[in-house]
């Protein structure tokens, strides 16, 4: 099994490599449309501005494989920005057009909270999911961020709580997604990785 992991010319790709090897997985850092074409499954990590991710993607002609493999059913995992990048747009760009898997807008953090958010939290399972399975209910992961997807979108499966309610693990089809850092989690953080994994084997 072949993992692209997704370089955009910034992002978290050492430690996820890393986290992946762990659990043997085989990577490789796509940078070319080839590599997205014949690989097995994606990775999507990010870490930055919105803005920057998808011009990233677009200078190296990546979002038309990444739509494609979509299309097709590709297995995917966005980490983080990558989770973002699977919806239409976000806040933090206005006018940037994100993949579009999903049709809602990524939202800032509100005023009134602490932002980024940044430490440790819990979340709240909404449905069963592959990426959760054997997780306990009231396991901790780390956040870093400063904008989230609604937990009102449909792919939401569990709900973190900062301000509002944010999409903290999206699935369907073939897509999965964490606004948490699972290589940054410990050994929580390193069984959603190998429920990913195991699931495109």
């Amino acid at each position: 099994m072949k993992i692209a992991i997704v370089d955009y010319g910034a992002g978290n790709l050492p430690s996820v490599e890393r986290a992946l090897a762990k659990l043997g997985a085989e990577t490789e850092r796509a940078v070319e449309p080839r590599q997205i074409e014949s690989a097995e499954a994606i990775v999507l990590p990010g870490v930055g501005h919105f803005a920057a991710f998808v011009a990233g993607l677009r200078e190296r002609g990546l979002t038309g494989p990444l739509r494609a493999a979509f299309d097709a059913g590709k297995p995917m995992l966005g980490i983080c920005l990558g989770l973002q990048a699977m919806f239409a747009a976000s806040d933090e760009a206005p006018g940037d057009a994100g993949l579009g898997f999903f049709p809602e807008h990524v939202r800032a953090l509100p005023a009134n909270v602490k932002s980024p958010h940044i430490g440790w939290n819990q979340l709240r399972h909404t449905r069963e999911s592959t990426l959760m399975r054997g997780i306990p209910a009231d396991a901790y992961f780390y956040f870093a961020h400063s904008f989230a997807a609604p937990a009102t979108a449909e792919p939401t499966v569990a709900a973190c709580d900062h301000g509002f309610p944010f999409a903290a693990v999206i699935e369907r089809g073939s897509l999965r997604g964490v606004q948490f850092h699972p290589e940054k989690s410990g050994e929580t953080g390193a069984k959603v990785l190998r429920n990913f994994v195991e699931s495109v084997q």
